[in-house]
């Protein structure tokens, strides 16, 4: 420490308090590394201690400084000028010069990926993901002005009070290695808020070169503060610690794995910023008694074409309906598998073994992984205590099969491992679907697919994020997280002198 009571060195086996009573020791690797300059953050939940080096902290707090700047002028930029940048922005998308640029670093972002053994299922651009971009930015022209009006209205007689959506102010991103998170995020601009980013290094190239040659001429194009929407161009990791642990953010939106998404959160709500988190996903589907065999089928093979989210991750079939619907769910993961050039994997409950053919425990399969292929077999036993896992893969299927007595049970497995998220019920029964949704504790619930789950083909607005309700419900919003959602409440209150003016 040095004499203006900055830390400015570690040494091997120091003490760290946290978590109130607790202690943690700082380990060689981290003395070596820590020097004069450099923030410690402990993370008060688990003891982790996280180096954000200096000239990482320093390239960030930039960053969100002038989000900062960007965000007052925001409120003075003439009417019409973010939906100008709407339309800017998704003509430069549409044009191919533009277009080239950026396949050209996706490509280089693929390559290097590849190398790594990372996986580029979702890194990939496309033109289907090209044109979600374009219409995705097309939807928000015309709702900036509505987003901001007068929601409720109290008359007092000779004054009144108005309550008035206004912006929140910097939100700050981390996002998994996506390449259209970049222009999703672009949505708070519709609510007048400003936005600093920081995505995963595998797609950091094409980030970038949307940035350049699209985003930032769209910004100038339309009159908007250079800094309106800006991206941590930084591979560190720790560049998303320094962002979450400025308390200049308004709200901190985490998206990637579970696990480093409830660390960046933890870093969050230490310093005192909201923060809403996207982790882990995974959904569940359940076949009641009266489920239609077909519908069921068709609802499994279509909740499986890639991975994500809201892909399917667990089914539960009850025990009356398993002569039938067993050798339709695996007809459906067989057909999804060759769709996507790959073959199911599947993990098997204790309750679901004895429905399942022996022989797929023992029949081997080559299995896409993000590192290469690799010989597995079709079906592993699972206990039930590991329901709740999600399983990532690339071009093959892999969930998991549970036998239940009853929806009841399903429901009571779902609420008990699961991180609470998608959750669908197949079933003729009305008051079966009754009872489910009063139930069951997820923010999303449909009777079909599950695939759905999704902001723009649901909402008809790109979305920013996906909640679960792992960590308890949501103070007042939903599972979808978009732009238009980035507002605070204000109360004005106003003298009948005022209105007169």
């Amino acid at each position: 420490m040095n004499e203006h009571g900055t830390l400015d060195r570690l040494e091997p086996g120091m003490m760290i308090p946290y978590g109130g009573n607790r202690y943690t020791r700082v380990g060689e690797a981290l003395a070596n590394a820590f020097g004069p300059g450099d923030r410690l953050l402990v993370v008060q939940e688990t003891g982790a201690l996280l180096r954000i080096p200096g000239r990482v902290d320093e390239v960030v707090r930039a960053r969100v400084a002038e989000a900062r700047a960007a965000f007052e002028a925001l409120a003075q930029v003439p009417p019409g000028s973010v939906d100008r940048f709407y339309h800017v922005f998704a003509d430069a998308l549409a044009r191919n010069d533009v277009w080239e640029r950026v396949m050209a670093a996706n490509d280089e972002d693929v390559r290097r990926a590849m190398q790594r053994g990372r996986s580029t299922t979702r890194l990939r651009v496309s033109d289907k993901m090209r044109a979600a971009m374009i219409d995705g930015l097309r939807v928000w022209p015309g709702l900036a002005a509505a987003d901001r009006r007068v929601v409720d209205r109290v008359d007092h007689g000779d004054w009144q009070v108005e309550v008035v959506r206004v912006p929140l102010g910097v939100i700050g991103f981390v996002f998994e290695g996506r390449p259209n998170v970049l222009v999703d995020a672009c949505g708070v601009l519709s609510t007048g808020n400003a936005a600093v980013l920081r995505i995963g290094s595998d797609a950091l190239g094409t980030a970038s070169a949307l940035l350049r040659h699209a985003l930032e001429p769209a910004l100038a194009a339309a009159g908007l503060p250079s800094g309106a929407v800006s991206l941590v161009e930084l591979e560190d990791r720790a560049a998303g610690w320094a962002m979450f642990s400025d308390s200049r953010l308004a709200l901190a939106v985490a998206r990637g794995s579970g696990e480093a998404v409830m660390q960046l959160s933890s870093v969050a709500r230490q310093a005192g910023v909201p923060v809403s988190a996207h982790g882990t996903g995974g959904a569940w589907l359940v076949a009641d008694p009266s489920a239609d065999a077909e519908r069921f089928e068709r609802s499994v093979r279509h909740s499986l074409d890639r991975k994500v989210c809201n892909t399917l991750n667990v089914c539960c079939i009850v025990r009356s309906r398993v002569e039938d619907l067993v050798p339709r769910f695996l007809r459906a993961i067989d057909e999804a598998g060759c769709a996507l050039r790959g073959t199911p994997r599947l993990h098997v409950t204790p309750s679901a073994e004895p429905f399942v053919p022996s022989e797929l425990f023992q029949r081997p399969t080559i299995v896409r992984r993000a590192a290469g292929d690799v010989e597995e077999p079709y079906a592993t036993p699972l206990p039930e205590e590991r329901l709740g896992q999600e399983w990532e893969w690339e071009e093959t299927p892999e969930l998991t099969l549970a036998v239940v007595e009853s929806v009841d049970e399903a429901i009571a497995l779902f609420n008990r491992h699961s991180p609470r998220f998608v959750a669908s019920l197949i079933a003729e029964d009305r008051e079966a679907h009754r009872r489910f949704r009063a139930r069951i504790d997820a923010p999303f619930v449909g009777d079909g697919f599950t695939r759905w789950v999704d902001g723009q083909y649901a909402l008809g607005k790109p979305e920013l994020g996906l909640s679960n309700w792992e960590f308890g419900r949501l103070l007042g919003r939903g599972g979808v997280l978009t732009g238009a959602d980035l507002a605070a409440v204000r109360l004005v209150a106003a003298t009948a002198v005022e209105q007169r003016r």
